[in-house]
């Protein structure tokens, strides 16, 4: 069993790189790159030579290309010790066109253009344009940059080497004072006299590594971050993996006591509070609150996340599919041919025929006229809004286990096994019960784990149509959008929990059917 799991474990992740691979080239190489500028303001507000130079930039962003503009070469010099920082200042600006250069300048341009050319970098410098000899036309400055398109193995490597990172001491480059880790069984946030152990960091991202609280799991860490990749327009500048599971709606409010000393009503939570260099003295806000460059924080709201109206939408609608999908399906392969099978075979037949977006808005048509929400209102405690959305959900998972439950029992009943029990003399009810259900059920038994998983995901379609704030159109949103870290990120975790559900959904079955057995016996 063990070194079946392994082999399958093994053959779904590579299984996974190839998925996110394919992916990766699709995005970075058929697709035009153009595209990601469609909904793109500043984009369109730009001209000229800075316009393209944008463009570069974006892309570097987007993950098509290594981007080095000609002053941040001279940077990584003197970072070297190659140049003084006066040698840069000096040769910093070069001239509107190369015979305007000075004689240091044009020893430095091409210095940079023979270094990045033998890397096999394109270097591009864009002349000024002007209006009048001593005014530039809108965007019309000098550029001076090299880029290389990524390899789509550098950049796969590069992907799945940075999906876990450990936050550390050396995060802050800036000089400050106790660099290190501090553990405490009584959290300051608590006034230091309520018993809640946590770790706390000094250099570090995150200020609280470890933490309790009174909020479900009780348990929370910054330790370990997962990175699926950052959003640059569905949820700019966020994680795919912190924009599926932070918190939706309103603002809570509660009595917060800042590090200075400050107490008043507000929504932020000091636990998440991570680094910004020079913010506290930047701000106001954050010199009045904070004590240190610690004032980033996340704020508490009332919903549950993307992932989370997923989650209780999906579970419910399966919960609901089983219950009435099995019996069912039961009763229609034991009463084959009559009534019952005939109306259920109907509704199979509709479910199958028509599409699933006309059936969705005839039942939110029907529950509206029934009085019940046809869309989703995080702010409201109304459970009935969730009533349509399941419904909607289940009804076509209720129709495939009816449909493929009422074929298995039939299979199973025309078995030689069923014809030797009854002449044994057991009663058709046993027969139903210990021999054709029990083996009918196996190949479902299979689909639960997905069932459960996938309910993670949420339905693009369902969740369209009811306004449901959850997982499912995250994908579509981001292709819309031309999103790639999303895109790229959200199939890396579709891809992860179909591998996951077949794994466990081979694991039950061998639970539920001794027959099967995963190890292999010398013969």
């Amino acid at each position: 069993m063990t070194k079946y799991l392994m082999k399958r474990i093994l053959h779904g992740l590579v299984s996974v790189v190839i998925v996110v691979g394919i992916v990766m080239l699709l995005i970075y190489s058929a697709l035009d790159r153009q595209l990601i500028f469609a909904m793109d303001p500043t984009y369109k507000q730009l001209g000229n030579n800075q316009k393209e130079a944008y463009m570069y930039r974006k892309w570097e962003e987007y993950g098509y290309i290594d981007y080095v503009p000609y002053t941040e070469y001279l940077l990584e010099l003197t970072a070297k010790g190659e140049i003084t920082e006066e040698e840069r200042q000096s040769v910093a600006s070069f001239g509107k066109k190369p015979e305007n250069d000075s004689e240091d300048v044009a020893k430095y341009v091409q210095r940079f253009t023979e270094a990045y050319e033998a890397k096999g970098y394109t270097v591009i410098r864009r002349d000024a344009k002007m209006q009048t000899p001593k005014k530039y036309v809108s965007g019309g400055q000098q550029q001076l940059f090299a880029y290389k398109d990524k390899p789509l193995f550098s950049r796969l490597v590069g992907y799945f080497t940075g999906i876990f990172s450990v936050d550390n001491i050396h995060y802050v480059q800036e000089d400050i004072e106790n660099r290190g880790l501090t553990f405490t069984l009584h959290d300051p946030l608590y006034g230091g006299e309520k018993f809640s152990p946590a770790i706390i960091g000094n250099g570090t991202k995150h200020k609280y590594l470890l933490y309790f609280d009174n909020k479900f799991p009780f348990v929370h860490q910054n330790l370990l971050q997962i990175n699926l990749g950052k959003s640059y327009a569905v949820n700019l500048g966020v994680d795919v993996f912190e924009t599926m599971t932070m918190p939706q709606g309103s603002y809570v409010l509660s009595t917060v006591a800042y590090p200075t000393g400050l107490v008043e009503e507000s929504a932020d939570d000091l636990h998440t509070a991570v680094y910004i260099a020079g913010s506290r003295q930047s701000s106001m806000v954050s010199s009045d609150r904070f004590t240190d460059d610690y004032t980033s924080v996340s704020t508490v709201k009332n919903a549950k996340s993307k992932v989370g109206f997923s989650f209780v939408i999906g579970i419910l609608s399966s919960l609901m599919a089983y219950a009435l999908g099995v019996p069912l399906g039961i009763a229609m392969a034991r009463k084959k041919d009559r009534l019952l099978d005939k109306l259920g075979t109907l509704y199979i037949v509709f479910i199958i025929a028509v599409p699933s977006l006309a059936y969705i808005f005839l039942f939110k048509a029907i529950g509206g006229a029934m009085g019940l929400p046809t869309t989703f209102d995080i702010d409201k405690s109304s459970y009935l809004m969730y009533v349509l959305p399941i419904v909607s959900l289940a009804l076509p998972s209720v129709a495939n286990l009816m449909k493929w439950l009422r074929r298995y029992m039939i299979d199973q009943m025309n078995s030689d096994y069923v014809k030797f029990a009854r002449s044994g003399g057991l009663s058709e009810n046993e027969i139903f019960t210990k021999h054709i259900l029990k083996n009918a059920i196996i190949p479902l038994v299979h689909g639960i784990p997905g069932t459960v998983l996938f309910a993670i995901t949420g339905a693009i379609i369902t969740e369209r149509v009811y306004v449901v704030p959850g997982a499912g159109n995250l994908l579509t949103k981001a292709i819309n959008m031309y999103d790639n870290g999303v895109i790229v990120g959200v199939t890396l975790f579709y891809a992860l929990l179909s591998i996951i559900s077949l794994i466990l959904g081979d694991v039950l079955m061998s639970l539920v059917d001794p027959r099967i057995s995963f190890t292999s016996k010398a013969r």
